[in-house]
């Protein structure tokens, strides 16, 4: 029997803003003439897009990437099954009643906390690093761990079967279009799958060829909007993604309201990896395959080419279990099924240039900074009319590391009224209704505060690695709650948000625990020990779902 969740005192749009998006939807924004008007270069990592993964190491391919701050929720079991099948109950955040203003004395809506938050799982692609033997990869199986620091052992990471990396991503609305930033409408979420893939033979430290790095960049990615029908938009493939690969259509997806109540499913099909989401609220349900019939495809890796082709692909899990082994040996993090929120990419800014590098600073800036670019102006929203930039904030003083989040607040009043609602999601289960045994906190802020983001943090040893980040007032984290309805509920943000059970040590110090030393493929098969992430695993489980 289904039980229903209640909201948990979300707080809602005033009517009156419902009638202001209606009219700015009709008039959506487009790109403005000298704007990078280059599609691919919305998922072209290497040009820094927002929305990709975060890579271990980067470098080498323009020296243009873009750091994803990726605070995370790892689960973890031992049971097959349990790698490639996750199931969640999740309530889309609602954005505060007052709105946000440019001299940032108003309220803060998720876009400016998030560029997106999403669900991840270890997918196959032999075309993908950390190596190129173009070995089939049997899905759904441990066979597939090798996180061996032995370059000598048969299991050395070196030798891991290609990967990539699942991300169903949601879209906070409200601001600028999708097509140019990060809003699929005015008042409501949307949602996409978006797989990605690194362009990299890392025991040799070679890129693919160069007009496949012009082209996809150094992580490729699949793209398709969740869509009513099942069916993409647009061939979601990366040579094939075209402008409207990125232009959401309420008729055709997925669109969601704050508050909303969602079943969200990942698992595995013969025809390849099926993310569903049905939205218990409207009634609707949305989904995407990542098939060959649906369009989906890898790039194929051949640095001596001189032109860059794909192949149809049908995309399945890597592992059939979810533990410390499993990983995306190219990757940052080192989880296999996560939550996590995308945050770091919004900064103020008064006034932009045509090719979207900021002229005049926001409040948080004296001076133009190197992160102020990927920049919007107020005119261009759907929405809130304020001007920000939303490239890697590198010096950590933008919206998502102040007390602008749930829980934050200098009391529960003040705190609905200028802060947006948390994120609300179950654990995962799998298997008809397992619960994953254990939990990890997560993030990744050795990386993106390393040297080539212009930090001091030395990853060979994690001297000046730091968490909170330095420039930072605040840094998210995650705790726990009860619902009648429901039972436990993960949330994000501070210590304060009414009903919280457990904050895991009050402070994101606290709950992401130590550094994480790991071992990543090396050229010459040579690996590199090096540090990426802050880490603390738990003994159990701490917020088990109860869904029947």
């Amino acid at each position: 029997m289904r039980k229903t969740l209640s909201i948990l005192g979300a707080t809602v749009l005033l009517a009156s803003l419902a009638t202001v998006a209606s009219a700015r939807t009709t008039a959506r924004v487009r790109p403005r003439a000298g704007r990078s008007e280059n599609y691919g270069s919305k998922l072209v990592c290497g040009e820094g897009s927002p929305l990709c993964a975060e890579a271990n190491d980067a470098l080498g391919y323009r020296g243009g990437y873009t750091g994803h701050d990726e605070p995370s929720l790892l689960f973890y079991s031992d049971t097959p099954g349990s790698g490639n099948e996750s199931n969640y109950r999740v309530i889309v955040p609602a954005d505060p009643p007052t709105l946000p203003t440019q001299d940032g004395t108003g309220g803060t809506f998720n876009f400016q906390d998030r560029i997106a938050f999403w669900f991840g799982m270890d997918l196959c692609d032999n075309q993908s690093a950390p190596e190129f033997t173009h070995a089939d990869c049997v899905p759904n199986s441990d066979s597939n761990i090798f996180d061996s620091g032995d370059p000598t052992a048969v299991d050395y990471i070196g030798r891991h079967p290609g990967t990539a990396f699942l991300e169903l991503q949601f879209y906070p609305p409200g601001w600028v279009p999708f097509e140019e930033a990060i809003s699929c409408d005015a008042t409501q979420w949307c949602a996409a799958m978006a797989i990605f893939s690194f362009n990299r033979d890392q025991n040799r430290g070679i890129d693919n060829n160069a007009d496949c790095l012009n082209t996809v960049g150094i992580e490729p990615a699949n793209f398709a909007f969740i869509t009513l029908s099942g069916e993409p938009d647009s061939p979601p493939a990366p040579l094939d993604l075209t402008g409207e690969s990125f232009e959401p259509d309420p008729e055709t997806d997925l669109f969601m309201d704050a508050g909303d109540e969602l079943d969200v499913s990942i698992h595995d099909s013969p025809d390849g990896l099926v993310t569903e989401i049905h939205d218990l609220t409207s009634g609707q349900s949305g989904s995407m395959t990542a098939s060959e019939d649906n369009g989906f495809a890898q790039v194929n890796f051949a640095p001596n080419a001189a032109t860059c082709t794909q192949t149809p692909y049908a995309f399945h899990p890597m592992y059939a279990t979810s533990s410390e082994h499993t990983r995306v040996p190219w990757a940052a993090h080192s989880y296999n099924v996560a939550f996590s929120d995308e945050i770091g990419h919004f900064e103020y800014c008064a006034r932009a240039n045509v090719h979207g590098k900021c002229v005049n600073p926001g409040i948080t800036e004296r001076k133009k900074d190197a992160d102020d670019v990927a920049c919007f102006n107020a005119d261009e929203s759907l929405l809130v009319e304020i001007g920000g930039c939303i490239a890697t904030d590198n010096d950590f003083d933008g919206v998502s590391y102040q007390p602008n989040w749930p829980g934050t607040g200098a009391t529960p009043a003040l705190d609905a009224s200028l802060n947006p609602a948390s994120v609300l999601f179950t654990s995962p289960t799998f298997g008809g209704g397992q619960n994953f045994e254990r939990v990890g906190f997560e993030a990744d802020l050795p990386r993106i505060e390393a040297a080539d983001f212009g930090g001091i943090c030395d990853r060979s040893t994690g001297t000046n690695c730091v968490n909170p980040p330095p420039g930072s007032n605040f840094y998210p984290f995650f705790s726990t709650r009860d619902d009648d309805g429901v039972g436990c509920l993960w949330q994000l943000g501070g210590a304060n948000i009414p009903g919280t059970t457990n904050t895991f040590g009050g402070s994101s110090a606290a709950e992401f625990g130590p550094l994480l030393f790991l071992d990543y493929p090396g050229p010459v098969f040579t690996p590199i020990h090096r540090t990426n992430d802050f880490r603390q695993v738990l003994d159990g489980n701490p917020c088990l779902n109860e869904a029947s």
